[in-house]
């Protein structure tokens, strides 16, 4: 087993910034039965999927520190809270950017029923999400010129781009049952005693079951031999987990992910309404390219027959799915009616040069033809990257914090 420690300062990782990263400190048994799995359908063990090579199974790194999730607030907002040039507000909805003459001066939110309005003394930050910073974008005038006219919203300036290009991580679920209940979470009176048992645990050594981040083995496979670039990603939890849980099942079991890692197809985020208050329109458009439906089709036979491999045995119970995985309509019908997100959108208000007309932002981040006004998300990549998008935005957030630092201040409004 591999310590479940931050890493030491390397080519690969560094040791000294904010956020803490560590493998898991009790990842269930069942991880190494998979791994012996893998190892069958030859693919190689990999220490490490963020070091030289991306190919093979390796133990999760998680983001945590001390056997609790180390997420972004803790490693950049709660050690700067007492700073004076900090402000939190919170329970508040934006409801758009204030733009006068192409020059962003603020935002107009509402807390507690009331609407609000606050000026920016440099710039205005938009950072609400693949998701948000379009929606806001379009509600403020920026977007394209159709939907500002269908929605009766005065164009500020026709960007076709915003709220296009969205991309996602579609993933399979692969779902088994089994009798070896202790070395799963699952829904029952030993499970229920376990994780009791594990919440005592977790207080006295900060270990146990309530460290584990579900996700506790990951690998990086090509359907078609490239081990260079690898086309799915899978992930082993030793719990069911059907619609992201939100269809329980009693009793044990495991799941494998299997995930596209570069979709091809393309799907946007647009208005119900002008009314900020009203969820925007998202359509993923999983599966709209014919190509990714194949690759998802070989992943998924992939993961399967590792999971029908020898060293699984003392697992592996009835599939929680049952059909023919050798016929191609009964496969495809299984991954087009339970495959879901892994909640990783991008590239809605993608980051391009002057000659794409798609691009919202430039390479400093700056929304095209706005002045003073960036996206700083996860929105602006152009395209997914081949793996969890939560360090990568935080990358985001760090250049363009290094960037904003580089913009001469101006007078306050």
């Amino acid at each position: 087993m591999l310590p479940s420690h931050c890493f030491t300062n390397s080519e690969y990782h560094g040791n000294s910034g904010p956020l803490h990263v560590s493998f898991l400190r009790s990842p269930s048994p069942a991880n190494e039965a998979f791994r012996a799995a893998c190892a069958e359908k030859s693919i190689p063990f990999n220490p490490d999927y963020n070091g030289a090579q991306q190919y093979g199974i390796s133990p999760t790194q998680a983001t945590q520190y001390n056997g609790e999730r180390w997420n972004a607030a803790r490693a950049y907002l709660h050690a700067n809270a007492d700073r004076k040039n900090l402000t939190v507000r919170t329970g508040c909805h934006t409801r758009k950017v204030l733009i006068e003459n192409k020059v962003a001066i603020g935002v107009e939110y509402r807390q507690n029923g009331n609407v609000q309005q606050v000026r920016a003394s440099k710039e205005v930050i938009l950072s609400a999400g693949a998701y948000g910073s379009p929606q806001l974008l379009i509600l403020s005038g920026i977007g394209p010129l159709a939907e500002l006219q269908k929605h009766g919203i005065a164009p500020v300036n026709a960007l076709p781009g915003v709220g296009q290009n969205l991309q996602d991580h579609i993933t399979s679920n692969l779902i088994y049952r089994t009798p070896r209940w202790q070395d799963t979470v699952g829904i029952s009176l030993s499970g229920a005693w376990a994780i009791a048992k594990a919440i005592l645990q977790w207080r006295r050594e900060r270990k146990g079951w309530v460290t584990s981040c579900a996700s506790e083995g990951n690998g990086f496979v090509s359907t078609c031999g490239d081990t260079e670039h690898p086309d799915i990603q899978f992930a082993f939890l030793p719990s069911i987990v059907d619609d992201h849980t939100r269809k329980p099942h009693l009793g044990h079991g495991y799941t494998l992910h299997t995930t596209l890692m570069r979709p091809k197809s393309r799907g946007s985020v647009t208005l119900q309404s002008a009314d900020p208050h009203q969820a925007p329109a998202i359509d993923p458009a999983f599966f709209s390219h014919p190509d990714d439906i194949a690759v998802a089709m070989k992943g998924a036979r992939m993961g399967f027959e590792v999971l029908e491999a020898k060293a699984m045995a003392p697992y592996r119970g009835k599939r929680l799915h049952p059909f023919d995985v050798n016929d191609d309509r009964a496969l495809e019908h299984f991954l087009r009616t339970t495959c879901d997100t892994e909640y990783h959108p991008v590239g809605t208000c993608k980051m391009g040069p002057d000659s794409d007309p798609m691009a919202v932002v430039d390479a400093q981040l700056r929304v095209r033809g706005i002045q003073r006004l960036r996206v700083v998300d996860a929105s602006i990549m152009p395209n997914l990257v081949s793996g969890n998008t939560n360090a990568p935005t935080m990358v985001i957030g760090e250049k363009a914090a290094d960037l904003i630092r580089q913009t001469p201040r101006i007078g306050r409004n």
